[in-house]
């Protein structure tokens, strides 16, 4: 929760809601002026010497309608427990403060704890592929399978988003969705019981007052909080021009890592994750592996599978230990199964072709292959 003992709090929310002034802004502000209540004790002459402020955004400072708005914003908080995060407070999230442009103050409603140890923020288009989908599902599933526990961040949008957050809520991972609105609705209205859910594990974040709606300008807005957060952006599927590009761009401006799934070439849902690769602003992603090499997690060997837990009935060893690989990796292809257990070429294909018989793998296109429904429930 907010502290609403804080005699400053009216006007550290109400930096954030004068018109014209962004967090850059309120910083200068707040730098020239000493603290977030002198800000609105200035005389409009001192303000308007400050570079960036000249006499009308003067004027907005000192409108006391601003600061009426803030004892307002303070009774919603205080009504659904939402937590207030000004930029120079403790509880501000360490991440989000490195970035120059993150908002003067965080609203939060829930118990995700903001500076996990590990966050991932998984991004992409709305009208994602089963391939995008599926690949979104089983990241977050590996990544706990692997004895992870990252806090997944998006943005509840439809497509990839909200795969990520339901595939972390159904792998008991906290989840975070930055919202591009006030925390009084849900946009869109078809999530708001996935968003009843990440409010229980994980949380709401937004830097918008609670009567602001889902304009078209906010979202692009809240991607630099989807960023900023996160030790590392996951792009699944964008086009050339979307958001998520916008948003790997803010991740990349931040020196903060960004991965890309690669897709065909034809596929416009796969262009802009090519185009990142190919410039040399992403890294290529396949598997978890890939993430727990570039980022240095270290799996927690506990939880991986051994070969005691490991019964299927009818194979030998070597069907086994392409088993195994196939749990820690998802989804590989028959050259990195052959290269990664040092089987020759026709052997492992041969040992495919039994264990796809048996029920306990499938065949994707382009020689690759994945564990059963049958072997995962093993």
């Amino acid at each position: 929760m907010a502290d609403f003992n804080d005699p400053l709090l009216r006007y550290k929310i109400g930096l954030m809601l004068i018109p014209g002034i962004g967090g850059i802004l309120a910083r200068k502000l707040v730098e020239y002026t000493g603290s977030p209540e002198a800000v609105f004790r200035s005389d409009q002459g001192l303000l308007q010497k400050i570079p960036g402020i000249g006499r009308t955004l003067a004027g907005n400072i000192l409108d006391s309608r601003v600061l009426e708005e803030a004892d307002r914003e303070i009774v919603f908080l205080s009504r659904y427990n939402i937590r207030a995060m000004y930029y120079l407070d403790d509880d501000y999230p360490a991440r989000l403060k490195e970035c120059q442009d993150a908002p003067v103050i965080l609203f939060s409603r829930g118990n995700a704890n903001l500076d996990s140890a590990k966050v991932l923020s998984i991004i992409g288009t709305r009208s994602a592929s089963d391939y995008g989908t599926g690949f979104c599902r089983d990241l977050v599933a590996d990544l706990a399978a692997r004895g992870h526990d990252p806090l997944i961040v998006s943005g509840l949008a439809y497509g990839i988003d909200i795969c990520a957050h339901r595939a972390a809520l159904d792998n008991g991972l906290q989840t975070v969705a930055v919202l591009a609105h006030g925390l009084s609705t849900i946009y869109p209205p078809e999530h708001r019981k996935t968003a009843k859910r990440i409010a229980g594990h994980g949380a709401l974040v937004s830097d918008f007052g609670s009567k602001t709606g889902p304009e078209r300008g906010n979202f692009l807005k809240r991607n630099r909080i989807i960023a900023g957060l996160a030790d590392a952006t996951v792009v699944i599927e964008s086009s050339l021009s979307g958001g998520a590009m916008i948003t790997a761009g803010f991740a990349g401006s931040y020196n903060r890592d960004v991965f890309a799934l690669p897709g065909r070439v034809t596929d416009k849902r796969s262009q802009g994750c090519n185009n990142l690769i190919k410039t040399n602003r992403a890294a290529l992603i396949e598997k978890t592996g890939d993430l727990e090499y570039l980022l240095g997690w270290e799996p927690d060997t506990s939880k991986l599978p051994d070969d005691k837990q490991m019964l299927f009935p009818g194979t030998g060893d070597d069907e086994k230990a392409i088993l195994r690989l196939l749990t820690v990796n998802s989804c590989m292809s028959a050259d990195q199964i052959s290269a990664g257990l040092g089987l020759g070429a026709g052997k492992t294909s041969f040992l495919l072709l039994n264990l796809e018989f048996m029920g306990y793998i499938l065949s994707l296109p382009g020689k690759m292959y994945k564990l059963s429904a049958t072997a995962i429930a093993r």
